[in-house]
């Protein structure tokens, strides 16, 4: 339980995610392989 991990787009390009940007009741995970909708923003690295 890291906190983050990385989302693969439909291109295949690896995304950041950390789990505050996950919109969702109750505990906040994504399992592998998952089907997911985001919105891609730019931050800092």
């Amino acid at each position: 339980t890291k906190g983050f991990g990385f989302i693969t787009s439909e291109d295949g390009q690896d995304l950041f995610a950390h789990f505050s940007s996950i919109q969702s009741d109750g505990f906040k995970s994504l399992d592998e392989d998952q089907k997911v909708e985001f919105d891609v923003e730019v931050g800092q690295r």
